[in-house]
Parts: C-alpha cells; sequence; structure tokens
C-alpha cells in the first residue's frame, strides 16, 4: 500500500473546517460558544461520535475550549478576521508534492516531543514543523490521541527486540536496557507508559509476548511468566519516570542534573555541618542515576533466578510452581 496516499475526508473533519472557518471569519468570536455535539447532529446529520470528534479536532488545533456549564467556545488568543471578506481556501497541494503521509507525521511529532516534550505537542506544533496546514494532518490521524499512540508504537518498534538467546536471563536482562535505551532516548514516553493501563500497540504487544516467551518455553505458566515480566517492565517504568522527570526540569530550569546539584550545595552546607547525618554525607557523590538503574536491575534479576531456577535449561522451581497467586 502507498504510505503517502491520503484518505478521504471523513464527516468529522469536514465539520470541523466548517466551523474552523467560522472562527477564522469573526463569525464566531472569541468567548462566543460553537454548536454542542448534539446541534452538530442535528444540523450535519451525524452520529454523536462524530461530532465530539470534530471539536476534538478544534480542541486540538487549540481554536476551543470547553467551558464548564456553556459548552465549548472560541478560544480568546484566536484573532478573528473582523469584517474582513472571508478569503476562498486555496487547494491543499497533494501529499505527494508535500511529501506528507503518516510516517512523515509520526516522524515529526516524535522529533517535537524528544526537543519540547509531551507537553509540548500539537497539532499546530507538528503541522508547523511539516510546513503544512493543521487540518492536513486529520487526513491521516484522527486526532492527537491517535497520533500519539502511533508515536508510541514507531518507538518500541524503532527498539524492537532481536531473536531472543537460549538463556531466559540474558533475555530479561537484554529487553530492560533495551526499554532503558528507549526512554533514554525518548524521556518523554515514560509519560505514556502504565501498568494498569499499558499501551495497547504492536510493538509494545509484541516485546512483552517475547519475554513471557523466554519463561513459557522452559515449562512455566503464562500467568506467572506473565507476573514476571509485569515486574521487570514495571521497574524499568518507574525508573524511566525520573529520566522523564529530570527531562523536565531541565527545560523549566535549564539546569541539567550535576548543576542542579551544585547549585544545592550551600542548602546542604547546615545539614552535614550538624553532624546529625553522618551515613549519608559518607557518601562522596549524588546517585547516578544508570548506575542506580543498574543496580537494581540486577537485583530484581537475582530475584528472578532464585524464583525461576537457573538460566539455560533450568524448568520450573518449586517455588515458581506452588508460589504464584492467581490475578484477579
Amino acid at each position: 500500500m502507498d504510505d503517502s496516499a491520503p484518505r478521504r475526508e471523513p464527516p468529522y473533519v469536514r465539520i470541523a473546517a466548517d466551523i474552523r472557518s467560522r472562527i477564522e471569519s469573526g463569525e464566531l468570536r472569541p468567548g462566543e460558544r460553537v454548536p454542542s455535539t448534539r446541534e452538530i447532529t442535528r444540523r450535519w446529520g451525524v452520529a454523536m461520535a462524530t461530532a465530539t470528534r470534530a471539536l476534538a479536532v478544534l480542541r486540538d488545533e487549540g481554536l476551543i475550549l470547553p467551558r464548564p456549564g456553556v459548552g465549548s467556545v472560541v478560544r480568546r488568543t484566536v484573532q478573528p478576521r473582523g469584517a474582513e471578506r472571508p478569503q476562498p481556501r486555496r487547494a491543499r497541494p497533494r501529499s505527494t508534492e508535500t511529501g506528507l503521509s503518516h510516517t512523515a507525521i509520526v516522524r515529526a511529532a516524535i522529533a517535537v516531543a524528544d526537543a519540547e516534550g509531551i507537553d509540548g505537542l500539537s497539532m499546530r506544533r507538528v503541522a508547523a514543523q511539516l510546513g503544512v496546514t493543521t487540518m492536513a494532518l486529520y487526513r491521516y490521524v484522527s486526532a492527537k490521541s491517535d497520533l500519539v499512540r502511533q508515536m508510541a508504537d514507531a518507538v518500541f518498534t524503532e527498539h524492537a527486540l532481536p531473536d531472543p538467546p537460549r538463556d531466559w536471563l540474558t533475555g530479561l536482562e537484554l529487553a530492560a536496557r533495551r526499554h532503558w535505551e528507549m526512554f533514554r532516548r525518548h524521556p518523554w514516553m515514560a509519560r505514556l507508559v502504565s501498568l494498569p493501563r499499558p499501551l495497547l500497540t504492536r510493538g509494545a504487544i509484541a516485546q512483552t509476548e517475547w519475554m513471557m516467551r523466554l519463561l513459557t518455553a522452559r515449562g512455566h505458566d503464562p500467568s506467572t511468566a506473565l507476573r514476571a515480566v509485569a515486574s521487570l517492565t514495571g521497574y524499568v517504568y518507574g525508573m524511566a519516570g525520573q529520566l522523564g522527570l529530570d527531562a523536565e526540569e531541565e527545560k523549566e530550569t535549564g539546569l541539567s542534573s550535576a548543576e542542579w546539584w551544585e547549585v544545592q550545595e550551600e542548602h546542604l552546607a547546615p545539614f552535614e555541618e550538624s553532624g546529625d547525618y553522618p551515613v549519608l554525607f559518607a557518601v562522596p557523590e549524588p546517585p547516578d542515576i544508570d548506575a542506580v538503574f543498574d543496580f537494581g536491575l540486577r537485583r530484581l534479576l537475582d530475584g528472578l533466578a532464585g524464583f525461576f531456577g537457573p538460566g539455560e535449561e533450568g524448568g520450573p522451581s518449586d517455588s515458581a510452581r506452588d508460589d504464584s497467586p492467581s490475578i484477579g
């Protein structure tokens, strides 16, 4: 299939374009209410889900915002054209002329998130990165949430795991370190991953399956394998959250972690001089996050090895068979 071939504009895109035109022309002024989902369903004869999607497009563009008790209203930052006569829109260039495609959009969005964090990502910002109109993006992605899901899937796919090794313990360590590398390159990903509500994308699911098979191939049942994998990935996700927070703090303050610690020396001096914390201040330097991750990962793997038995051809140990409470 040709990735550059655009889809036909669905109804919600056309509805969003119509309301957007009314906002830009000044017909709908800042603070005024835009058509509600119910009004859209009646006027355009579409389902409620379609109406909701149309308004989501306008919110993603920053043109409208919800107001409790009123509905969606035009943002006051929007600059209407006032009494100017609306100019007819020029036909958008075809995607083959602009290079616009699903892949190009996702890559541009990842670049924006890498540079500005996930909070800096918007459909408008991605469109500016590509040099196209915001509405052009909606021919390829249905909403910002859809784009974020595709970004996450692309990142997981970029860090796909190789053929599994014979030793299950080596395999789990390889997977954990590959994930850590992924979060190192894309700290914003830490905001998207969760154990209770995991990313249900092909790339993420494939990696979970890869790790579980390392254990089921040695005779362990799938439920126990999933608990082990969830424990491991949960540790990585938790540490990755620290990476994400550090990246956000550095963007906000302009200070790296090392520079931040230097600034804190004066604040810490009274605590050290008090003599109340001799053990803590006996450590010559702050902990390095990579070293902490490595230490914790090795201890976690040691624990899994004690539970499941040795690597290579090790089968289920007695504890692996018996000490396995059911989920739910």
